[in-house]
């Protein structure tokens, strides 16, 4: 019972991450594909001015998971890092890459730069998530066996399901980060914005089922295991409230109700996370050891418990707090992403001196 309720807070973390991580990713990807520096303006303008305030606070969720995770199950954590050591570097590298392009990209010296900084930074928000997924779908599939470093370091996450969890991943990020836009874009009444990523909110989204409808295939013949814990009562309960969740949110998109169907994404996403959890447990690294096997002693576990409730009581409102005043705009630079940033850099330096 006490292992279930640290294994619940820690899927309490994976969620959030995979909510505000997620959506940070997404509106990178989405900076990605804008078009060049005039058609790209406007919405990497809003996309800035949206994350801008908040993107280094929603990696606090992955330390959080990282924490707890190695600290109430450390033979898993170890199994999982040694094992998966190359797509969790290639994360880790993604997501260094992309806070300096993020942050360097507004103060570059050349227009080139600031292209550069900016690739690298939209590059970054796509293969960090798939990273991550081919991670759980190699944890799910059965691939990380008990032991430092005892899986194999390629095939583990190089197979079908990891990469359709990669896929999935980065699917999933562009689809919630369209649809937060797009109501974004609908409290800052921008029409043009609006109409811009429900488009792409409803192409991503049918996508997104698409993939997730042909997983059921790759999962039956590649992870029997997990396709077994999805098909059984409460994994298709989780499974139904997914769809039902996506499926909402395109019909609340189709009949422009984005701050509904901001709801809806949010909803789908978060019970596709809660899925891979049903379809596993009892096991933490299925077909090797169960959750009970592998749990710290019971005062950790309390420890853990305990610290988890001290930190929601300063956490969790001040993160509300800093998400109301991005909606609002009381943060952040509302203007336009600097294209010129060598004329800007006069233009300051001449402001400075008079």
């Amino acid at each position: 019972m006490l292992t279930d309720v640290v294994l619940v807070i820690i899927w309490v973390g994976v969620s959030a991450y995979g909510v505000f991580g997620g959506a940070d990713f997404g509106g990178g990807m989405w900076d990605l594909v804008a078009g060049d520096a005039g058609k790209g303006a406007k919405p990497r303008s809003l996309i800035e001015r949206v994350i801008g305030p908040v993107w280094e606070a929603n990696h606090v969720w992955l330390i959080f998971v990282l924490v707890y995770l190695w600290t109430a199950f450390p033979e898993a954590f170890a199994a999982i890092a040694s094992t998966m050591w190359i797509p969790l570097s290639l994360a880790a590298l993604g997501i260094v890459l992309r806070g300096s392009g993020f942050a360097f990209r507004k103060w570059a010296a050349t227009t080139a730069w600031a292209r550069r900084f900016g690739a690298a930074f939209a590059g970054a928000s796509v293969i960090t998530p798939f990273f991550l997924g081919t991670v759980a779908g190699g944890v799910a599939s059965g691939r990380v066996p008990l032991g430092n470093a005892a899986g194999d370091p390629w095939s583990s996450w190089l197979n079908p399901t990891s990469l359709l969890g990669g896929t999935l991943a980065v699917l999933a990020c562009a689809f919630l980060a369209a649809v937060l836009l797009t109501g974004e874009a609908t409290i800052r009444d921008d029409a043009a914005m609006v109409d811009y990523f429900r488009v792409r909110a409803m192409i991503s989204g049918v996508a997104a089922g698409a993939v997730a409808l042909i997983g059921i295939g790759v999962l039956r013949a590649d992870a029997p295991g997990l396709y077994a814990g999805l098909t059984a009562w409460d994994g298709i309960a989780v499974m139904v409230l997914s769809g039902v969740g996506g499926i909402a949110a395109l019909v609340l998109l189709a009949r422009r109700r984005f701050i509904a169907a901001r709801l809806a994404a949010v909803t789908a996403t978060v019970m596709v996370l809660w899925g891979w959890g049903v379809g596993e447990y009892p096991d933490i690294l299925p077909g090797a050891a169960t959750v009970s096997d592998l749990a710290a002693a019971d005062g950790v576990l309390w420890a853990l418990i305990v610290a988890f409730l001290a930190a929601g009581l300063i956490a969790v409102p001040a993160l509300v707090y800093l998400l109301r005043l991005t909606e609002v705009g009381s943060l952040g630079e509302d203007r336009p992403v600097r294209h010129d940033s060598t004329q800007a850099l006069i233009d300051n330096m001449s402001m400075s001196s008079s």
